[in-house]
C-alpha cells in the first residue's frame, strides 16, 4: 500500500517539540509548512492535511493568518480530510463559521475527556478518557452542521463536520514537551510545580490511549482516498516514509 501524503501545518512559530512529535505519530509521507513564515501549500495535491497547536489566537490579525485560513477554506471545498489539534482544532471550526473566545482560565496539564457523540476518530479509546491539556481559548460555538465528539468541564474537545475533524487536547504531546510547555509557562511556583509532578511516565502512558485519533484519521484518508480516486487510475509509487521514529 503506498504511502498516504499528508500537508502538516506548522503554526508552532519553530517550536522543534512540534515537528518531532507530528513525525512520531503521523505513520505517512509528511510535507511540513511554517505557516507562522507566511508558508501555506502552492497546491492541493496532498490526501488529507493536519494543522498543529499555535501560541496566538484565532481572532489574533497576525499576517500570516489570513492565506492560511484561505487556503485552508479552499483545501476543504475540495474536499481534502483536515485533522486539527488545538490551535488547529480553532482554526478549522473558525473558517467553517464556528466561534473561538477566551475562557478566562487556563486548562493545563493531564485532563479527563469524555465522548459526547460516536466517532471513527475515537475508535479504540475508551468513553473517558486522559488527555494532556494547554489553552485558554476554546470553540465556544461549533460551526453549523457540525457534531460534538468530545468535550470535559472546560471547553469542547472534539468537533467533525464531514471530513473535517479537530480536537482540542494535543494527543502528540510527550513528556519532554509537556515538561517544556509547563517551564516557560508564567505560573506561579506552586501550580507549576504541581503540575510538573503531575507529569510522570504512569499519567504519560494512560495519555498514549488518545495518540489512536492519529491512526484513525489516517485511516478515514485511507477510505477517503478510495473512494476519489477514479476507476482507471493507475496505484501511486510508494513515497519514501516519513513518520514514526519509534
Amino acid at each position: 500500500m503506498s504511502q498516504l501524503r499528508i500537508v502538516v501545518l506548522n503554526a508552532a512559530y519553530r517550536d522543534e517539540n512540534t515537528t518531532r512529535n507530528f513525525r512520531r505519530e503521523l505513520d505517512a509521507s509528511l510535507a511540513e509548512f511554517d505557516v507562522t513564515d507566511g508558508a501555506v501549500p502552492d497546491g492541493f495535491d496532498y490526501d488529507g492535511a493536519v494543522i498543529t497547536g499555535s501560541r496566538a489566537s484565532v481572532y489574533w490579525e497576525e499576517d500570516w493568518m489570513r492565506p492560511l485560513a484561505e487556503w485552508v477554506d479552499d483545501a476543504i471545498d475540495r474536499g481534502m480530510p483536515f485533522l486539527g489539534v488545538c490551535w488547529g482544532h480553532q482554526l478549522l471550526a473558525d473558517v467553517l463559521g464556528g466561534a473561538v473566545t477566551d475562557m478566562g482560565v487556563y486548562e493545563v496539564g493531564y485532563s479527563e475527556v469524555e465522548h459526547t457523540g460516536e466517532s471513527r476518530l475515537f475508535d479504540g479509546i475508551d468513553e473517558t478518557f486522559t488527555v494532556f491539556t494547554s489553552h485558554t481559548d476554546e470553540v465556544s460555538e461549533l460551526p453549523p452542521g457540525s457534531t460534538s465528539l468530545a468535550e470535559n468541564d472546560y471547553s469542547n474537545h472534539g468537533f467533525r463536520k464531514e471530513r473535517v475533524f479537530g480536537v482540542q487536547f494535543h494527543p502528540e504531546y510527550d513528556i519532554t514537551t509537556a515538561r517544556g510547555l509547563v517551564n516557560r509557562k508564567d505560573l506561579s511556583d506552586e501550580r507549576r510545580e504541581t503540575l510538573l509532578d503531575d507529569i510522570t511516565e504512569a499519567n504519560y502512558r494512560r495519555a498514549c490511549e488518545a495518540k489512536l485519533v492519529f491512526d484513525n484519521f489516517l485511516e478515514f484518508v485511507r477510505e477517503v482516498t478510495a473512494t476519489d480516486a477514479a476507476p482507471d487510475e493507475p496505484p501511486r509509487e510508494a513515497s519514501p516514509r516519513v513518520g514514526r521514529t519509534d
